[in-house]
């Protein structure tokens, strides 16, 4: 995979995020943090979730000691959507920032996580875009049970916000 191709898809992934989080910022606290009735996760645990497996892997994947990856967000740590979208908007910086200093071969080269988890880098890459993918489907699924849908997320609406927004 070349570099380009992933930015663009981690560019789509954060404008779908984006979106799932504008409509979260229409619902309740209590709607934000009540209680599941058909996923495994609330609204706010959903999101949370999809920022630390965002957030975990990429420092992983550089690297970084156990002690920082291997724990979880804190759900008490975002009270409204506004102090997660915060942080996400850090993180997705430091995103960027990292996969704009890869080279297409640094994509390819093999990454040894342990045990048998030996694959090329971009495929932990796309770990990361399909797991968020799956999450923003639980995000919306609980919003649209709160009458609060965000617009269409698929990948060509992105296509024609991109078009319309230079």
């Amino acid at each position: 995979m070349r570099r380009a191709d992933l930015a663009t898809l981690f560019d789509y992934g954060y404008w779908a995020t984006r979106q799932v989080l504008a409509s979260a910022e229409q619902v309740s606290v209590e709607q934000f943090t009540a209680p599941p009735t058909f996923t495994y996760r609330n609204l706010r645990g959903t999101l949370v979730h999809t920022l630390d497996v965002e957030w975990s892997w990429r420092i992983r994947l550089r690297g970084e000691h156990p002690d920082l990856w291997d724990t979880s967000l804190a759900e008490s740590d975002y009270p409204n959507v506004q102090a997660l979208a915060d942080h996400w908007g850090r993180d997705e910086e430091e995103m960027r920032a990292w996969i704009g200093g890869l080279s297409d071969d640094d994509l390819e080269r093999i990454t040894e996580l342990g045990n048998t988890d030996r694959y090329p880098l971009w495929w932990y890459l796309a770990h990361i875009l399909t797991h968020s993918g799956a999450q923003r489907r639980d995000a919306v699924l609980i919003l649209t049970d709160f009458s609060h849908a965000p617009p269409e997320l698929e990948f060509l609406y992105y296509a024609d916000w991109q078009r319309d927004n230079p």
